[in-house]
């Protein structure tokens, strides 16, 4: 399995508008090819996702890492999955609804020659804006007509449940009104239990406390791939300290041993991550990284 990056170019949505490079990244094995589409970035603040941490510490880490401190823009990166039989999504971005600088797969899945209603399936790890409400275009139609859409369990019954607005910390009540909204117009939806399988060799993996139920995607093959979403969600703290609380997450201390345990597992397997926010389309692997402070991991592109 090689992961291969391309740069792709969209034509204008107007004359007037210059043509969206995006970054293409590509695991061929057999039958299947998986890509990793931009939906754009985000625009986060560092203190909301770092504020509660040792920040001597995280100012080194991020130091060495190049990352600035007054702001945080990771990459959005949809997968997209293809055995021949089916074509699938795992998540589907932002929307027009959210952030400015996401909701553009549409335009990506345009450079590959897909259109929306070529999806067959859709697999979301969780129901944050940026992972679900690009399910909806601006009328509040299903972006992906012909799509069976799966979610976990619990991860549904937390967003779907009208109460949750007013029980939620107030920085994420819009979430809820909008994953509510959302999951109401879709209708139908396959729920998935821990360890179900999704699709022929496509498994569901429960990796909780980003959300309470978030659910990282196994695809089977000669080297296994792993997307996901946001249980390790940048390539420098995550990896380094991942027993540090971050502030993003719904249940701090659970999203941090699921963390600490993900790694451990990981780095002594060679398989392949997809992380929806990790650099180069998101496409590495985990290692161990000797002489790191921490628990010593970090991303490798290289896989």
């Amino acid at each position: 399995m090689i992961a291969r990056r391309r740069f792709l170019m969209t034509a204008a949505a107007v004359l007037a508008a210059p043509p969206r490079l995006w970054a293409n990244t590509s695991l061929e094995q057999g039958a299947v090819r998986i890509d990793t589409l931009s939906d754009g970035s985000l625009m986060l603040s560092p203190g909301f996702l770092f504020g509660a941490m040792p920040q001597a510490e995280l100012h080194e880490i991020l130091a060495r890492y190049g990352a600035p401190l007054d702001r945080f823009d990771p990459p959005c990166n949809v997968t997209l999955y293809r055995d021949g039989m089916h074509t699938v999504l795992f998540d589907v971005g932002a929307g027009p609804d959210f952030q400015p600088t996401a909701g553009k797969l549409t335009e990506a899945l345009s450079v590959l020659g897909l259109a929306p209603e070529d999806i067959t399936h859709v697999l979301f790890t969780h129901g944050h804006p940026d992972h679900l409400w690009g399910v909806l275009d601006e009328f509040d139609e299903p972006v992906f007509p012909n799509a069976l859409h799966m979610m976990g369990r619990i991860e549904h019954d937390f967003w779907a449940d009208p109460e949750i607005v007013n029980r939620i910390d107030a920085p994420r009540q819009g979430y809820a009104v909008g994953a509510l909204r959302r999951l109401q117009t879709l209708g139908e939806i396959r729920l998935l239990e821990a360890g179900e399988e999704a699709l022929p060799g496509i498994s569901a993996q429960l990796t909780p406390g980003h959300t309470p139920g978030h659910m990282a995607f196994r695809i089977e093959g000669p080297k296994p791939a792993l997307v996901l979403g946001d249980c390790l969600s940048n390539h420098h703290v995550a990896f380094e300290r991942p027993e540090w609380l971050t502030g993003s997450d719904h249940d701090r201390e659970t999203a941090a041993a699921t963390r600490v345990a993900l790694l451990a597992e990981l780095a002594s397997e060679e398989i392949a991550l997809i992380g929806y926010h990790l650099p180069g389309g998101g496409i590495g692997r985990v290692e161990r990284a000797n002489g790191s402070i921490g628990q010593g991991y970090r991303f490798a592109l290289d896989f």
